[in-house]
């Protein structure tokens, strides 16, 4: 049931009205079109953003085009470079509370997740920051006296972001910084359902002193929008990401230029539970990866992968702390689990309930729709007896829906784990270093936890196996993702003449 809320912040009276940016300038969509934004929590409309068109993300593409080629950032120092991304760190911090609301307010995130979020976010910044400093190619001097070889990495151009609704700023951040740090111009295109810190990211750009053009923002549908700009001849580089189905989409439309495409989708992420692991730290991880974000995480971790032996101990664990979670408001304080971000991918997480159920699986806990008088919220929801043909189990849900499979062996339990088209992520739970070890080498996914799940920093890449994903965003490969390298021979001295 909704936990009862304490004293939370207030609703806006009226929604925030929004426009794109374009060139340095604030502007509408060119056919005056806007979307209302309801809060997912509260039925109350919060946002009001542009609704753009092919002609507005062309404009944008043009925009970023130019800036890149007149060098007005990809011809500066790393250390200027590095100077504005600090200086927008210390502006996401300063308005840390406000990026947040804006979160909560559209995505239905817990406010304390929200904010946490931001903070993260300006660490990134930060990060990236030494890492536009430290972009380095490479030499060789072992080519003989009379020839010198230099590799060098150039910013690879125009690149377009499609970032998701499930973290519209902390995925963007994840991306921006090190594109920014590598000297390329950028086309964001945020989900038309959380628009808002993605257009607030181009003030803090511009206030820390961004050149016009490199940094723009056009909202709007992404089959309208995203399509052109996963097409525009223009754009040099695509990073998207979403659902597999989608990305699958963008690669398609990709292949008129040959741009390079980077893409991090979906997941069907194991937490393999061994039997001598710590079962309570082991319990809270597991429902932490189901619940966070009310489920809707690539990384969430929606297939328990336990030894046989403690299968029954170890569920109900995980049942009775799932029943002390606080889900309600997330405009309260105290609330842990928020809202389903809309009605579509409402009914999709109750229609593979009923799959789930219809098919065999026996019910641990959850199952429901949480009665509420606005807003959409579900219960976390755990299945057991469950066959690996079934929808609960092969389909990424990206809901609060969990499905428990067993193993005997450790060999059985890599091959449960790896039983999936993705390979995005993977928490393993051991006290036995050696166990641990060989399973993390033995798990296919880009991602693996130890002992933890749904954490880490940007010094480390993310990125997925098999079809999670194409390509690594943050640290160093971060960086180098957004370059393309050039092979370059010097000749020193006279050269050997071929016609005599």
């Amino acid at each position: 049931m909704l936990h009862e809320a304490n004293a939370r912040i207030a609703i806006p009276a009226e929604p925030r009205r929004y426009r794109m940016l374009i060139d340095g300038a604030w502007t509408d969509a060119a056919g005056g079109a806007v979307s209302t934004r309801l809060s997912p929590a509260h039925d109350a409309p919060v946002s009001i953003v542009p609704r753009g068109s092919a002609e507005d993300a062309a404009r944008a593409v043009l925009a970023a085009r130019r800036a890149f080629d007149d060098g007005r950032w990809s011809g500066l120092s790393g250390a200027q470079r590095a100077a504005v991304l600090l200086q927008a760190g210390r502006l996401i911090r300063a308005r840390r509370d406000e990026i947040a609301l804006v979160e909560t307010l559209e995505s239905g995130k817990p406010i304390t997740q929200s904010r946490g979020e931001v903070e993260g976010a300006a660490g990134i910044f930060d990060y990236a920051a030494g890492q536009a400093r430290a972009l380095h190619g490479d030499s060789f001097n072992n080519l003989g006296e009379n020839m010198l070889g230099l590799v060098t990495r150039d910013p690879i151009g125009v690149v377009a972001v499609i970032t998701p609704w499930n973290f519209p700023f902390f995925i963007l951040c994840e991306r921006i910084p090190f594109i920014l740090a590598a000297g390329c111009t950028v086309v964001a295109k945020p989900s038309e359902l959380t628009s808002g810190s993605t257009i607030l990211l181009g003030e803090i750009l511009e206030e820390a002193g961004l050149p016009a053009g490199v940094y723009n923002v056009v909202t709007g549908p992404g089959a309208v929008v995203g399509r052109c700009l996963a097409e525009h001849d223009d754009v040099d580089m695509v990073s998207f990401t979403g659902s597999t189905e989608v990305g699958r989409g963008t690669l398609k439309a990709s292949a008129g230029n040959m741009k390079k495409v980077g893409l991090e989708l979906g997941g069907k992420n194991p937490q393999i539970v061994f039997a001598d692991a710590d079962l309570d730290a082991a319990a809270d991880g597991v429902v932490f990866g189901l619940a966070f974000n009310a489920g809707q995480c690539c990384v969430s971790g929606s297939r328990l992968v336990v030894e046989h032996s403690i299968a029954d101990d170890f569920g109900n664990r995980v049942a009775e702390k799932i029943g002390r979670l606080r889900i309600g408001d997330p405009l309260d304080e105290a609330t842990q689990v928020g809202a389903i971000i809309e009605p579509k991918q409402y009914d999709k997480i109750l229609v593979l309930i009923a799959e789930g159920r219809e098919a065999g699986a026996r019910l641990l806990c959850g199952g429901s729709a949480m009665t509420t008088n606005k807003g959409r919220f579900i219960e976390p929801t755990v299945f057991t007896d469950t066959k690996r043909d079934m929808s609960i189990v092969r389909e990424e849900i990206f809901g609060p829906v969990l499905s428990i499979q067993t193993f005997p062996t450790f060999e059985e339990a890599i091959a449960t784990a790896n039983d999936t088209c993705f390979g995005l992520a993977a928490s393993i739970w051991t006290q036995d270093l050696n166990k641990a070890l060989k399973a993390m080498r033995g798990v296919k996914a880009g991602r693996v936890w130890v002992n933890c799940t749904i954490t880490g920093g940007p010094e480390l890449p993310i990125g997925g196996f098999k079809q999670s994903g194409v390509g690594r965003e943050t640290g160093k490969y971060g960086v180098e993702e957004y370059t393309e390298i050039k092979s370059t021979h010097i000749e020193l001295g006279e050269r050997a003449r071929w016609v005599s």
